[in-house]
C-alpha cells in the first residue's frame, strides 16, 4: 500500500470555501510536531527516506499522541507516492530517546497546524507549517498510485487549485533549503 499525496501552495480561505461548495466534511484540527531523525548507516537525503517521531495535540487539549513513521523513497515521478510505515507509541520523548541511543540524530523538527477534510475519498488537509505558510495535501492510501494520482489532481482542480503547482519537497526539506 502507497500513500499518495499531492501537495500545492494555496491560501485556506479560498480553499474553505471550496470545500464547503463541494460538500466535504471538516474532520478535526490538530497541532502536530514532526521531529525527523538522521540516521547513522545511510544519509536519508540521498536514499529519499525518512524516520520521524510525530506528536499530535487535537485542539485545545493538553495530552499528545506520538507514533513513529517510516517512509520510503518516492516510487512516482508526478506525486510523492511512497510506501508508508506507522505506529502508535506511548511516549513520543521515549521514542526520541530510544533512536537517539541507537545513534540516530534529530535533523529537525516541523511544526504545523493541520485542518482534515474528507471528500470523494480523498482526505484534504490544510497545513499551516511554522516557517513556511499555507498548503493543501490532497491524499489517499492505494496500491493504484497512477489512479490515486490523477484522481487527487481532480480534487484540486474541483477546488480551483492547480495541480501543476504542486511541490513533491517535504516539508522538512524546503525548511532544511
Amino acid at each position: 500500500m502507497y500513500e499518495v499525496e499531492v501537495k500545492v501552495p494555496a491560501d485556506h480561505g479560498d480553499v474553505r470555501d471550496a470545500l464547503e461548495s463541494v460538500g466535504a466534511e471538516e474532520r478535526r484540527t490538530v497541532e502536530q510536531e514532526d521531529t525527523y531523525y538522521d540516521a547513522p548507516h545511510r544519509e536519508f537525503a540521498e536514499t529519499d527516506e525518512a524516520l520521524r517521531v510525530r506528536r499530535v495535540r487535537e485542539a485545545g487539549n493538553e495530552s499528545a499522541e506520538a507514533r513513529i513513521t517510516y517512509k520510503g523513497p518516492k516510487v512516482d515521478a508526478a506525486s510523492k507516492a511512497r510506501e508508508e510505515i506507522e505506529t502508535g507509541v506511548e511516549d513520543g520523548a521515549d521514542a526520541g530517546a530510544i533512536f537517539e541511543a541507537l545513534g540516530f540524530a534529530p535533523a529537525a523538527t516541523v511544526r504545523k497546524t493541520r485542518t482534515y477534510y474528507a471528500y470523494d475519498g480523498y482526505t484534504v488537509v490544510l497545513d499551516d507549517v511554522d516557517g513556511l505558510g499555507q498548503f493543501v495535501e490532497v491524499e489517499r492510501e492505494s496500491e493504484d498510485v497512477e489512479s490515486a494520482r490523477e484522481g487527487a489532481f481532480d480534487v484540486l482542480r474541483r477546488l480551483g487549485l492547480d495541480p501543476s503547482e504542486q511541490i513533491r519537497t517535504s516539508y522538512l526539506g524546503l525548511l532544511l533549503e
